[in-house]
């Protein structure tokens, strides 16, 4: 046996399991601040969109809005002239910030809210849709906007992701 044959012989294969190098490889593709900016770019269209069927042109609110709040959306001490422009206002605002990824923390925190109000008091049954749209902003509340974001760019590193 030459010393070549007996060093491949005697070196350990690698700890790593084979799903342990992938994984590896896929975080350093993926890094946590691309992840964050997909989560803040998916979660602001849902809420950004929605927005925009409650709105003609730039932003008159739509009489059928209103009537949505009277009825289908109805909450509980809350009137609905209030909710319907608190709510509309919220969907445009909240994800304009999260697509800059300026105050993501608190964007995501207030979105969070409107989809438990949603949740509890609006579709209940919905609770498959509301709980993949918290999957994407509690990341988000958690760890911010990460280095894709005027957070990071006005703020600097608070979390260093």
């Amino acid at each position: 046996m030459n010393t070549q044959t007996l060093h491949a012989a005697t070196t350990p294969i690698s700890t790593a399991n084979p799903g342990q190098r992938v994984g590896d490889a896929l975080a350093r593709i993926l890094p946590p601040s691309l992840l964050l900016l997909v989560q803040r770019l998916g979660i602001a269209a849902i809420f950004f969109l929605s927005g925009r069927t409650k709105v003609d042109g730039f932003f008159t609110i739509t009489d059928s809005t209103y009537e949505l709040f009277r009825s289908e959306y109805a909450l509980p001490l809350v009137p609905p002239e209030i909710a319907a422009v608190a709510g509309t206002v919220s969907e445009h605002l909240f994800s304009i910030l999260l697509i800059l990824g300026l105050f993501t923390r608190l964007s995501a925190a207030a979105l969070l809210g409107m989809t438990l109000v949603i949740e509890i008091f609006v579709y209940p049954d919905a609770w498959p849709t509301h709980l993949s749209w918290a999957g994407l902003l509690l990341p988000l509340i958690a760890m911010g906007g990460g280095k894709f974001s005027l957070d990071r760019l006005l703020f600097g590193a608070r979390g260093r992701r």
